[in-house]
């Protein structure tokens, strides 16, 4: 087991290398693991896909382009979870390393193309809260659903694209280079490049988020002292300053959840990793779960929108409950029920 965790020992990709990243040695640590890729993974999956049908399901809702963009987050948000449980629960819990270098690195590319995806679209949403906050009078010319579905569509394309890179090629099988210590068949050279991409996103994010507070603090002081004059811009004011903290909510979340991973990974750029680094690092790798099952409950506590649009999902199917209850064709049945009784 020690040596297969040496990079120079890695880089000769044998299929035995494989075990070598089986981290979880006993069986308390597997059943936790499943339990927890299990429940997280099941209520991410449930949650992202109403928020999805709640945008989906509003023509007023699904027009803005906030809300395509947290379309888009939950959306990343499932695929990750889906590909993630199906692919770490196989690997780790139940040790499966029948499958071929492409395999996991296709998966592996699912995972990083999810991931990278979720966090693109919480900075494209930090900057549409940006220019909705800094030039309010031209938002509606500069932020446009065509400009807006453009801006996904390059999103999606460019994550896919890096995260495939490995499979096309990029790994220390192809180069003869040193490998991950944390992932097999990935070399050293390209998680440090991704690292440095995912930092980058989170400064751009943390950037953008920090003059958006900014802005909307000024803005609840505007609020408070010219409240009877505003009107209807105050109303306004104040939707963009809630929205503006709820992200900023999301932000704080994911930074909490994907610090562990990430430090984890820097170290092992330039470090060696200990069985109990490793291990840990199998358990800290679940919080990505756990952002993913948090963020849409963040948007139903402070989405005044969605919340309405969730209230009237749950009414009209009240509705519908109770009409097939009082339905001719349910009485008629109930009574066939007692005669034959």
């Amino acid at each position: 087991m020690d040596t297969c965790r040496l990079p120079e020992n890695a880089s000769k990709c044998s299929g035995n290398n494989m075990e070598c990243f089986m981290v979880l040695s006993t069986q308390a640590q597997k059943i936790s693991i499943g339990i927890l890729c299990g429940l997280f993974g099941t209520m991410c999956v449930f949650e992202n896909s109403l928020v999805l049908y709640l945008i989906l399901s509003s023509p007023g809702i699904r027009k803005k382009p906030s809300y395509l963009f947290i379309g888009s987050l939950a959306l990343a948000d499932i695929l990750a979870s889906v590909i993630f449980v199906c692919s770490f629960v196989n690997f780790h819990v139940f040790n499966a390393a029948g499958f071929s270098k492409e395999v996991f690195l296709l998966q592996l590319g699912g995972v990083n193309t999810s991931f990278s995806a979720s966090l693109s679209s919480l900075l494209l949403t930090a900057l549409d809260r940006y220019v909705s906050i800094s030039r309010p009078s031209e938002y509606k010319l500069l932020m446009t659903r065509k400009r807006a579905w453009t801006a996904l569509g390059v999103l999606w394309v460019t994550c896919a694209t890096i995260a495939s890179l490995p499979l096309l090629g990029w790994n220390c099988c192809v180069l003869d280079s040193a490998c991950s210590e944390l992932f097999p068949f990935v070399d050293d050279n390209y998680l440090s490049g991704w690292i440095c991409l995912i930092v980058v996103l989170l400064g751009c994010i943390v950037y953008a988020y920090a003059h958006v507070l900014w802005r909307a603090r000024q803005h609840v002081a505007y609020m408070e002292k010219h409240q009877a004059q505003a009107g209807k811009q105050n109303a306004r004011m104040r939707m963009d300053v809630m929205l503006a903290k709820t992200l900023a909510m999301v932000l704080a979340v994911l930074t909490l959840c994907w610090s562990p991973v990430l430090a984890l990974m820097i170290y092992s750029v330039f470090a060696r990793l200990s069985d109990r680094l490793r291990e840990a690092f199998a358990f800290c790798s679940t919080l990505c779960l756990l952002n993913s099952m948090v963020n849409p409950v963040i948007y139903a506590l402070r989405s005044k929108e969605l919340f309405s649009s969730l209230r009237r999902v749950f009414s009209r199917f009240r509705r519908q409950l109770k009409a097939s209850e009082e339905s001719p064709e349910a009485e008629s049945t109930h009574k066939s029920s007692v005669i034959e009784t």
